[in-house]
C-alpha cells in the first residue's frame, strides 16, 4: 500500500460500486483521491466518508462525458498538488435494450458516457503525465466484450472500443514512460448490478466461474492498485480479466 502513498489519483464513476471501492482502497493507501460522478450527493458522501477516516479525498459532481466538467476536476488536482499520477476511467452505464428496439439516441447516449468519457478524461490528464514522464491510466472495460450478451449491443460495443483505445494509446505513450492498461470485470456484486440482474442470474454466472464466490469491488480495486504502481512497471497495453476465472484467453 505504501506504493500508492501521496500519489494523485482521479477516479470517475466514484459514487458507488467499483469506483467507490477503488477510491477507498487508494485513500487507505495514502493517495490523494479525486472522485468524480454525475451523482453529486453520492460522490460527495463517499469523499466525506474517506475524509472522516483520515483520507485525502475530494468529491466532484461531474459528468465524465463532459470535457468542461472534467477539466475542473483536473484543474483542481493540479492546483492542489501540481501533478496527476493515476487516472481510473471507470464511469459507465449498462441499461439493457434489444437491438431491434434500440434508438440512435440510446446508442449515442451509451457511447457518450462509456466511451467518450474515456477520451475526454485521458485527453485532459495525458499532457501532465507526458510532462512528468510518468503516469498510469487504467481503463475499465467489461468481460462481456469476450462473451457477448443479448440486449447489450450498445454497451458491449462501447466496452470493446475501450480495449482498442487502450492498446493504441499504450503504443503512443510508451516513449513518454506513461502506461495504459485495461481491466475487464466479470459480474461484480454492486448496487447497480442488483438493479439489473436477479440473484438467480448472478448465481448462474458464478456457477460458470472457476472461483465459486461473488467478485467484489475490492477485487477490482486491488488490480487497479497493481496497475497503478511500480508493481506493473513493465506492463502496458494489457487487458486483465477480473472475473473469477469465467473467461480465459
Amino acid at each position: 500500500m505504501e506504493l500508492i502513498k501521496d500519489k494523485v489519483v482521479i477516479v470517475t464513476g466514484a459514487a458507488a460500486g467499483i469506483g467507490a471501492g477503488v477510491a477507498k482502497l487508494f485513500s487507505e493507501g495514502g493517495a490523494h483521491v479525486f472522485l468524480a460522478d454525475l451523482d453529486g450527493p453520492g460522490v460527495k458522501s463517499v469523499a466525506a466518508a474517506l475524509q472522516a477516516e483520515g483520507g485525502s479525498a475530494f468529491g466532484f459532481e461531474a459528468n465524465a462525458g463532459s470535457r468542461d466538467a472534467m477539466a475542473k476536476v483536473v484543474e483542481d488536482a493540479m492546483t492542489r498538488f501540481g501533478r496527476i499520477d493515476v487516472l481510473i476511467n471507470n464511469a459507465g452505464i449498462y441499461p439493457r435494450q434489444p437491438f431491434l428496439e434500440m434508438t440512435e439516441e440510446q446508442w449515442d447516449g451509451m457511447q457518450d458516457i462509456n466511451l467518450k468519457s474515456v477520451f475526454h478524461c485521458t485527453k485532459l490528464v495525458m499532457p501532465h503525465m507526458v510532462r512528468q514522464r510518468s503516469g498510469a491510466v487504467v481503463n475499465i472495460s467489461s468481460v462481456t466484450f469476450f462473451t457477448g450478451l443479448q440486449n447489450l449491443t450498445h454497451y458491449i460495443a462501447s466496452k470493446g472500443a475501450i480495449v482498442g483505445f487502450t492498446r493504441a494509446l499504450a503504443r503512443e505513450m510508451g516513449e513518454h514512460n506513461v502506461r495504459v492498461n485495461c481491466i475487464t470485470p466479470g459480474a461484480i456484486e454492486t448496487e447497480g448490478e442488483r438493479k439489473l440482474m436477479s440473484k438467480e442470474e448472478a448465481d448462474k454466472v458464478m456457477a460458470q466461474q472457476s472461483l465459486k464466490r461473488r467478485i467484489s469491488p475490492l477485487d477490482l480495486a486491488r488490480v487497479c492498485l497493481f496497475l497503478s504502481t511500480e508493481l506493473s512497471d513493465a506492463m502496458t497495453g494489457q487487458t486483465l480479466n477480473v472475473d473469477g476465472g469465467w473467461i480465459m484467453y
